[in-house]
C-alpha cells in the first residue's frame, strides 16, 4: 500500500513539474484574472468599450493611478474598482473596510475603496481633459464591484451606492442599466447624435492609447498584469527574442508547442513591430521565431512585491503597454 501511495506521489510530482509552473497555481483565482472576467461580462450586459488595467498620470502627485477598469458606453463612462475579496467583510467606523477569513485567523483592513473609486475617476477626467476630451456633466461616475461569491457583507445592505455586492453582480441582465448608474443620465438628452460620436471617438482613442499595465494571458484563460522585465534563457534563444521589447513590440503570442509541452520542446513566437505611422498607413510588420519551451518571462505583477518566472509553453500570448 506505502508503495502505491510513494509512487503516486512521484508521479504526481512529475506531473506537476513538466505541466504546471508554480507561478501559474499561484495565479488561480487572482485578483488580475478576476479583473478579465469582470470586463467580460460587463461588454456583454452593457456593450461598449472596456478598458482593463490603466495607469493614468496624476498630476498632482507626479505618479501614476491604477485603474482598474473603465466602461464607456453611449450613455455613461464608469470607473470600476473590482474587489475580489472572499470572507466575512464590514465597514468600520472610520470608512475602512474590514475583511475577516475566519479559516485563516486572518483580518485584513483596507482603504475605503468608494473614495479611491471616486479619486480615481477625478484623475481620469483630468487627464481626459489635458489630451482635449471634455466630458458632458454628469457623464463620468465610479462603481465598485464585489464579484467573489466566497464574500458576506454585513450588514448586506450597508454599502453606499456605488457599491455592486455579488449578490446583485449576478442579477445584473442586459437592459439593468440604471443598476450601474449612479444617477439618471442626461448628458445627450437633446444633443446632436455627431457630437456623441465624436467624444467616443475621442474617448476611445484616447483610452486605448492611455499607459497601462503590461499583460500575461496564460493558458486556461489566467491573467496577470503588471511589468514585463525581461527573457531568460538559453543565449541562442534570448538573441532571437532581442526586438521583443516595448519601445518596439506591443503584443505577441505563442503557438505551436510540440505535444504534451514536454522539454526540451519548441515553440513559435508570433510579434508585430509597432506602427508609428499616421493613421491609413500599412499594417505592422509581423514576425516569427522558434524558441525552447523552456525560455521564461520574467514579470513583476501589479501590488506583488516577488518578481515571478513564468515558461513560454504555459504563456498564450504577452501585450507590453508603449
Amino acid at each position: 500500500m506505502w508503495v502505491a501511495v510513494i509512487c503516486g506521489l512521484v508521479v504526481y510530482q512529475l506531473f506537476r513539474r513538466f505541466f504546471y509552473d508554480d507561478d501559474i497555481l499561484d495565479i488561480e483565482g487572482s485578483d488580475s484574472s478576476a479583473l478579465f472576467t469582470v470586463a467580460d461580462r460587463l461588454q456583454k450586459i452593457y456593450g461598449g468599450n472596456v478598458y482593463v488595467g490603466l495607469r493614468i498620470p496624476d498630476a498632482d502627485s507626479g505618479s501614476r493611478q491604477s485603474i482598474d477598469m473603465v466602461l464607456v458606453t453611449e450613455e455613461e463612462l464608469v470607473v470600476i474598482s473590482v474587489k475580489n475579496f472572499s470572507g466575512i467583510l464590514t465597514v468600520s467606523g472610520d470608512g475602512s473596510w474590514v475583511c475577516e477569513k475566519p479559516d485563516r485567523h486572518k483580518r485584513e483592513r483596507h482603504p475605503d475603496p468608494v473614495a479611491e473609486a471616486r479619486k480615481q475617476a477625478s484623475i481620469l477626467e483630468s487627464y481626459l481633459q489635458q489630451r482635449g476630451v471634455i466630458l458632458p456633466e454628469g457623464y463620468i461616475s465610479c462603481k465598485v464591484i464585489l464579484p467573489n461569491p466566497k464574500l458576506c457583507t454585513i450588514p448586506a445592505g450597508g454599502f453606499p451606492s456605488e457599491v455592486i455586492t455579488h449578490e446583485e453582480w449576478v442579477k445584473l441582465k442586459p437592459g439593468t442599466k440604471s443598476t450601474l448608474s449612479s444617477w439618471v443620465k442626461s448628458a445627450f438628452r437633446g444633443g446632436k447624435k455627431d457630437m456623441q460620436e465624436s467624444i467616443h471617438q475621442n474617448l476611445d482613442f484616447v483610452l486605448s492609447t492611455a499607459p497601462r499595465w503590461d499583460r500575461l494571458e496564460l493558458k486556461g484563460n489566467k491573467y496577470v498584469l503588471g511589468e514585463f522585465l525581461e527573457f531568460k534563457g538559453k543565449e541562442e534563444d534570448i538573441q532571437a527574442l532581442r526586438n521583443i521589447r516595448r519601445s518596439k513590440v506591443g503584443h505577441m503570442i505563442i503557438q505551436k508547442t510540440s505535444m504534451f509541452g514536454l522539454a526540451p520542446s519548441r515553440l513559435q513566437v508570433l510579434y508585430a513591430l509597432r506602427d508609428y505611422r499616421t493613421e491609413g498607413a500599412s499594417a505592422p510588420e509581423c514576425k516569427e521565431v522558434t524558441v525552447r519551451s523552456s525560455t521564461e518571462i520574467i514579470f513583476q505583477p501589479d501590488n506583488a512585491s516577488k518578481v515571478r518566472k513564468f515558461k513560454l509553453s504555459s504563456v498564450a500570448s504577452m501585450s507590453l503597454s508603449a
